[in-house]
């Protein structure tokens, strides 16, 4: 394992990241806690922002390719929002995304009887209508991840709108990396993964 920690000041904020093989990993992952909270949120997430669910160019195929499996679980004007406009949009500045509603919830979102937005993709997955669960962007979040042409910045989003999170993540001592586990070893696969939680024992050894 590659680790080594160094310091980077953003907007006069010193951050603390440390690398992982081809991954410059911010400290913010180990050390905040979070846990989704859907009953306080109410899945705020896939309604509050102005853009959709960022998405790669492979999974644009894959919801052009399971679209028709995806749709019965999908309200009818989220369907029409995505006829309209695509299975998935790109912006003015080359970004994929999945399609909003009136600028407002995720085209994909679908509301419980408590009015709590989910994913429609992921109710597919787990009828088992599709092996795809959802967009990687989603499934990391609150991780974020940008990529440049030597490493990939995997970066802690802080978001107002999750503070009943971090909150919960506080209550039971769960570590933002460890809530994203599963998401995590999606995107870097398992080794990386054993790598971070060997760093985390140095940077927060009492977890």
């Amino acid at each position: 394992m590659s680790f080594s920690i160094l310091q980077m000041v953003h907007n006069s904020y010193i951050c603390v990241v440390f690398q992982l093989g081809r991954t410059i990993v911010s400290e913010d992952i180990i050390e905040k806690d979070f846990v989704c909270n859907l009953n306080a949120c109410k899945g705020a997430c896939c309604v509050q922002g102005d853009a959709g669910a960022p998405l790669d160019p492979e999974e644009t195929e894959m919801l052009e390719e399971l679209f028709p499996k995806i749709k019965p679980f999908l309200r009818k004007v989220s369907v029409k929002a995505i006829e309209a406009q695509g299975h998935y949009i790109k912006t003015d500045s080359g970004k994929l995304e999945t399609p909003l509603i009136d600028g407002k919830e995720c085209a994909y979102a679908v509301f419980d009887e408590s009015n709590k937005a989910l994913c429609g993709i992921e109710q597919a997955f787990k009828q088992g209508e599709i092996e795809w669960q959802k967009p990687l962007s989603c499934h990391l979040y609150p991780v974020r991840i940008k990529e440049y042409s030597a490493f990939s910045a995997v970066n802690y989003h802080k978001w107002p709108i999750c503070d009943d999170a971090c909150s919960l993540g506080r209550e039971l001592q769960l570590p933002v990396y460890r809530f994203v586990k599963e998401a995590l070893i999606r995107k870097f696969g398992s080794d990386w993964y054993e790598d971070l939680e060997e760093a985390a024992k140095r940077l927060r050894p009492e977890l």
